[in-house]
């Protein structure tokens, strides 16, 4: 496939990604442009506030703004960067209950993050440990990305020009403001909070701008004392949406996106970098996630579903293919939307390398194996693979096994139903997931039931069949089997499906079960003859 083939397909491709990176080609090569200026890479950032650890919102942003980047690659074959960048100059407003060393960070409130000692003692302040373990989160998961610290440009002077155009922009900056803020908050609201000499913290104090070449500021400290100095060298903060909007013109950054809390933010920081001779970047607003109750997911009340609990149920690729569809649709992120979505990201990485190209890019493990820089360009990679059985059947088989259910056990019966002895990490990865997810969420709630008298009787002439069996039986042939018993007359199934909630239900003691002919080839004809018996010795 040539670069054209792609880019031209790439144009007419109605997948969210693409859609967003023609928008931003349109805005870059619009009216005659070839991008930007000088050659220099397309800028998409991602933001983050350091005042806790990374989490599933900071990975669903980067996942996102990554697919939009690679898209847009693809799309234009031009070069790109991501900045990750970490507001570690914002003041400690709150803190929060799990950490360490409560009594030292309430002394510390209001004070830049990146000057309040480390909480764990790691480090040399609390947004220096958060800002690696951003560095770590998005090192595990390959991310190609450059990382800013807020606090390295104030300090450094590198944000001092911009700085400055703040100052000079201040009234203009207040009219834009003011208006949406509630009388109290107008009343001491400034675009810049200056850091306070005497006690370090970030003031929200109204400011006088004494000379906004020169940086020089006035107001009136903590303690009652006019101060006169300047704001720059990292003396003072921008409110939010001031340092939002002074980072997009400062770095040039051509695309971001924000979650739908951000609306308003979105907006008026818009403004303000028209007023400081930029544009506001190209983005997408992103509906947020919500519980299984439909609610909004909230840290401090602990209803959401981390990362970390994600990837012991679960599998990195399910996360981000789970993630993909639709980021202007809420989603539900819970524990129970883990199952389906691990079988079907391998179902769609089956279907990859039969696809027409068109077809690719819209599929969503074309976007995941381009998303980090260890798959970077290749556009197939990993198309067509399969994995002998689905996470669901090894859910199944696991849940059979009861206390039993080991990754030792299970892949003893994964190598039994291959007839070979398999080493494939995604599968292993799967097996330790399946144990996990059993353990905690299926075992708990399994109830057999005893069959009727017509089940049992059906259940007694499958238990006959498989007696007869070959021991080479496929799963198709043992499938065929068990529909050939449910379709018999005399057990008077009304349909195949109460036959199989029968068999679900009464061998497996839930009211959702595989496809039976798998279920029967991996865990054994003999083991699921003795499943019979019990259900049958049931009364």
């Amino acid at each position: 496939m040539t670069d054209s083939t792609l880019i031209e397909t790439a144009r007419n491709s109605k997948a969210w990604p693409f859609q967003e990176a023609q928008r931003l080609a349109k805005r870059l090569h619009g009216k005659g442009g070839s991008g930007k200026p000088g050659g220099e890479p397309v800028l998409f950032e991602t933001g983050y506030g350091p005042s806790g650890l990374p989490h599933i919102g900071t990975f669903q942003e980067v996942l996102r703004t990554t697919f939009v980047r690679r898209a847009y690659e693809a799309l234009t074959g031009e070069q790109t960067r991501l900045v990750a960048f970490s507001d570690d100059m914002d003041g400690l407003r709150k803190v929060p209950d799990n950490l360490p060393n409560q009594a030292m960070l309430h002394e510390n409130l209001g004070k830049p993050l990146s000057v309040i000692p480390d909480p764990f003692e790691k480090y040399e302040s609390f947004a220096h440990h958060n800002n690696a373990k951003l560095r770590e989160f998005l090192d595990r998961f390959g991310f190609d990305y450059e990382f800013i610290a807020a606090s390295d440009r104030y300090r450094s002077g590198a944000f001092d020009n911009a700085l400055k155009n703040v100052l000079a922009h201040n009234q203009d900056i207040l009219d834009i403001m003011l208006p949406t803020l509630r009388a109290e908050r107008a009343a001491t609201y400034s675009p810049i909070m200056p850091i306070s000499p005497s006690s370090g913290v970030v003031l929200q104090v109204p400011v006088e701008i004494v000379d906004a070449q020169a940086g020089l500021i006035r107001f009136t400290d903590e303690d009652g004392s006019v101060i006169e100095q300047s704001a720059l060298g990292g003396m003072a903060k921008l409110q939010w949406k001031v340092d939002f909007a002074m980072r997009w013109v400062a770095l040039g950054v051509d695309y971001e996106m924000y979650g739908k809390d951000l609306t308003d933010t979105g907006v008026q920081s818009g403004k303000i970098a028209r007023v400081l001779g930029g544009n506001k970047p190209e983005g997408l607003i992103y509906e947020l996630f919500l519980d299984e109750k439909g609610e909004k997911i909230s840290k401090s009340k602990g209803n959401g579903l981390t990362i970390e609990q994600w990837l012991e149920y679960g599998t990195q690729e399910s996360l981000g293919f789970y993630i993909f569809p639709n980021p202007k649709s809420a989603k539900q992120l819970h524990t129970g939307v883990i199952p389906r979505a691990v079988d079907d990201y391998w179902q769609f990485r089956e279907r990859l390398g039969d696809q027409p190209l068109e077809k690719q890019l819209g599929n969503p493990v074309w976007h995941l194996l381009r998303a980090n820089e260890r798959h970077g360009g290749v556009e197939t990679q990993g198309a067509g693979d399969k994995l002998p059985v689905t996470f669901g059947l090894l859910l199944n088989l696991a849940s059979v096994l009861g206390a039993e259910a080991t990754a030792e056990n299970l892949a003893i019966y994964v190598d039994n139903y291959l007839g070979t002895s398999t080493d494939s990490p995604e599968l292993n990865r799967m097996i330790d997931a399946a144990v996990a997810y059993t353990r905690d969420f299926i075992v708990p709630t399994l109830n057999k039931r005893a069959p009727s008298p017509a089940e049992a009787a059906a259940l007694r002439m499958l238990d006959t069949e498989l007696g007869k069996a070959p021991k080479d039986a496929s799963a198709e042939d043992l499938q065929t089997m068990v529909y050939e018993i449910g379709k018999r007359e005399e057990f008077g199934f009304e349909n195949l499906r109460d036959w199989f909630r029968a068999l679900y239900e009464t061998l497996l003691g839930s009211e959702q079960g595989p496809r039976m002919g798998s279920f029967i080839a991996l865990y054994g004809v003999e083991a699921t003859r003795k499943l019979i018996a019990e259900a049958l010795a049931t009364k």
